[in-house]
C-alpha cells in the first residue's frame, strides 16, 4: 500500500502524528481491532488495518471482507454525511464461532480525501456470559427444558410473529404432591424426569415442552385451523402417561388434567394465553377430559371476583340484612321458629340473590364472617323481640360446611347466646345433610359441642345427599328437614309422596322431628300433616320477610 505524506487528522482517535507510518504505528498500538476505511472510485478500500484486526480474521481487503459486506451501506452512508461519529452493534459469524462487535466510526481527513477510523471492541466474551446465565434464568434445572420464562419467550416470539395458528396445553399432574410427601423428594425428582421424557417423546419436532411450574407442564404446538390436532395430542400424552411409574419399589399411575388456550388474534401476551389453559385445566378435573379454554368462563372468575372484594366490603361496612321465614307448626298454624336468610343489596341498589354470593361467600372464606355475622344477629333480633312479646320461638340459622370445618362454632355460638341473653335451646342451627354425612367422625365432636350450649341441630335438604343410616344414627341430631324437592309437587306424585312418608317413618324411629320445605299450598300442609309432618315452611305461610314484618306476624299468629 503507497504511503501517505500528507498531515493526518482524527477526531477522538489515536492517529495524532504526522505521516503513513506514525499513523500505523498508532493503530498497532491500540488493544483492539482497528482499520481506516475510504472510498476509491465509488467503491470501499481498507487502510492501515492493525494486528487485532487482522487476527480476528476480518479481512485485509474490503471486497472480500465480512465487515463490509454487513455494515457497507452504512459506512458509506457514514462517509457521505457530515457526522463526525457514529456506533453500531455487529454480529458476525455462525453460531459455533459467533463474535459481537461494539463498532464506532471517527471521521478523519487525508488530503481532503473521505476516510474515517473503524474500530471494534469485541464484546463476545460478554454476549456470551450473558447468553449462559439467560439459558440458565430460562431452562429448568431438573428436566432441561424451557421453564416459565423460558416456555413464555418461545410463546411471546410467535405472538410477535402474528402468527395465530397454535395452541398451549397445559398439563397438570394429579398426585403428585403425594409422591413427593410420601417417597422423598428424590423420587418426586425422578418422575418429573420421566414425566418430561415420556411427554417428549409424544410430540413432533417442532412442538415446544416446558416445565412451567412445580408439577405443571406447557405444550406449544402448531395447529391447523382445525383444533382436532391439539385433542389429538392431549390423548398421545394421556396415553403416554397412564403406564405406571416405577419409583423405589412402588408401580405407581399418575394421571393428569388438560387444559387447552388457543391463538388469537385479540391475544397479544404470552402469559394471558398460558393463563387461559391453567383456567381450562381446572374443568378438565372436574370432567376428567381434556378441555378448551372458554372466555365465559374466565369472564364468570372475572364477576366471581369483583363480587368477592364488593362481600368483603359489604361485611366489613354492616350492609347485609337478615330476612326471617317463618316455620310454622302444621297443625296449628302458630309460628314456632324462623328461618334467618341473609339478604344483600349492592351499592347499585341491585337485589343480589344467595344463590350467587353464597358460593362466592364459601370459595374465598369469607363465609366464616358472614356466618358469625349471621349467628350474631339473628340472635340480637330474637332478642329485641323477647323484650317487645313474650314468646318461646326459635331462631334457626344455616351453617356453612365451610364454617363447619374452619371456624370454632361452639364458642362463637355460646358467646353470642350470652351477649344477647337468650338460653341455647332457643337456637337452632341448620346443616345440609351433605356437610354432615362428609365427615361424620369429625363433625360428630363438633355437634356434640354445639349440643352442650344448648342449640338444637336439624339436617338441612334431608333426602338430597345420600346419607349414610348408620351414620345418621349415631349423629346428635334433632330435627330432619324435608328438601323442597319432595315436597313440590307432591300432590301429583305418588313417588313422592311415598318418599315423604318414608322419612318421616325414619324420623319417628330415631325420635326426630320433622320440617317440610317448600310448602306453597294450605293442601299440602294438610296431607303432610296427615302423614304425620310436625311442622313446614314456605310461601303458603310467608315469604323471607324483614325484622319488622316477620315481628308483626309473630304477633299476629302467636297472639
Amino acid at each position: 500500500m503507497p504511503s501517505v505524506a500528507a498531515p493526518v487528522l482524527v477526531h477522538d482517535s489515536p492517529l495524532v502524528a504526522a505521516g503513513h507510518t506514525a499513523a500505523e504505528g498508532a493503530l498497532e498500538l491500540l488493544p483492539i481491532a482497528a482499520v481506516v476505511v475510504g472510498v476509491d472510485h465509488g467503491e470501499l478500500i481498507f487502510e492501515l488495518p492493525n494486528a487485532v484486526f487482522r487476527l480476528l480474521r476480518l479481512g485485509t481487503e474490503a471486497t472480500t471482507s465480512a465487515l463490509s459486506r454487513d455494515l457497507g451501506e452504512r459506512i458509506a452512508a457514514f462517509l457521505d454525511g457530515s457526522s463526525l461519529r457514529d456506533q453500531m452493534p455487529w454480529q458476525v459469524g455462525d453460531s459455533v464461532e459467533q463474535r459481537w462487535f461494539d463498532v464506532r466510526l471517527s471521521r478523519i481527513g487525508m488530503r481532503g480525501r473521505r476516510r474515517c477510523l473503524v474500530t471494534l471492541i469485541d464484546q463476545t466474551g460478554e454476549m456470551r456470559t450473558e447468553a449462559s446465565l439467560r439459558r440458565e434464568m430460562t431452562t429448568d434445572s431438573l428436566t432441561g427444558l424451557p421453564n416459565r420464562a423460558g416456555f413464555g419467550d418461545r410463546l411471546e416470539a410467535r405472538i410477535a410473529a402474528g402468527l395465530t395458528n397454535y395452541a398451549v396445553l397445559v398439563i397438570d399432574l394429579d398426585r403428585f404432591g403425594r409422591v413427593n410427601s410420601c417417597l422423598g423428594s428424590m423420587a418426586g425428582d425422578e418422575m418429573l424426569i420421566t414425566v418430561a421424557r415420556r411427554i417428549k417423546g409424544s410430540l413432533r419436532a417442532s412442538d415446544v415442552l416446558g416445565r412451567i411450574g412445580g408439577d405443571e407442564f406447557g405444550v406449544l404446538l402448531a395447529v391447523d385451523s382445525d383444533r382436532e390436532e391439539a385433542d389429538q395430542v392431549a390423548r398421545r400424552i394421556r396415553k403416554v402417561l397412564s403406564t405406571p411409574f416405577r419409583l423405589s419399589d412402588f408401580e405407581i399411575r399418575v394421571s393428569c388434567a388438560i387444559g387447552m388456550a388457543f391463538g388469537a388474534d385479540t391475544i397479544g401476551d404470552a402469559e394471558d394465553v398460558i393463563r387461559h389453559a391453567q383456567f381450562a385445566v381446572r374443568r378438565s378435573k372436574e370432567t376428567g377430559q381434556a378441555e378448551a379454554y372458554e372466555t365465559r368462563a374466565l369472564d364468570r372468575a372475572r364477576e366471581e371476583f369483583a363480587m368477592e372484594t364488593a362481600l368483603r366490603r359489604a361485611i366489613d361496612a354492616g350492609q347485609l340484612q337478615l330476612h326471617y321465614q317463618p316455620i310454622c307448626d302444621l297443625a296449628t298454624g302458630r309460628v314456632i321458629a324462623f328461618e334467618a336468610l341473609a339478604r344483600w343489596v349492592g351499592e347499585d341498589g341491585r337485589d343480589i340473590p344467595p344463590s350467587a354470593f353464597i358460593p362466592v361467600a364459601e370459595e374465598s372464606g369469607l363465609i366464616v364472617p358472614l356466618g358469625r355475622w349471621a349467628i350474631d344477629e339473628a340472635l340480637r333480633t330474637l332478642a329485641v323481640w323477647d323484650r317487645r312479646f313474650s314468646s318461646t320461638v326459635q331462631m334457626a340459622v344455616n351453617i356453612s360446611p365451610i364454617q363447619l370445618q374452619r371456624d370454632c362454632l361452639a364458642p362463637i355460638v355460646a358467646s353470642a347466646l350470652a351477649t344477647h341473653g337468650l338460653a341455647g335451646e332457643r337456637l337452632k342451627l341448620e346443616l345440609t345433610e351433605s356437610a354432615l354425612i362428609a365427615d361424620p367422625d369429625g363433625n360428630a365432636e363438633t355437634l356434640r359441642a354445639l349440643k352442650a350450649t344448648g342449640a338444637t341441630i336439624a339436617m338441612d335438604d334431608f333426602g338430597t345427599g345420600y346419607s349414610n343410616l348408620a351414620y345418621l344414627q349415631k349423629l346428635p341430631i334433632d330435627i330432619l328437614k324435608i328438601d323442597r324437592s319432595f315436597v313440590t309437587g307432591m300432590m301429583a306424585d305418588r313417588d313422592k309422596i311415598a318418599i315423604v312418608r318414608a322419612i318421616l317413618s325414619l324420623a319417628t324411629t330415631l325420635g326426630m322431628e320433622t320440617v317440610a320445605e317448600g310448602i306453597e299450598t294450605h293442601d299440602v300442609a294438610q296431607t303432610l300433616a296427615a302423614l304425620g309432618c310436625t311442622y313446614g315452611q314456605g310461601y303458603a305461610y310467608a315469604a323471607p320477610l324483614s325484622a319488622d314484618a316477620a315481628y308483626e306476624l309473630l304477633v299476629a299468629r302467636n297472639s
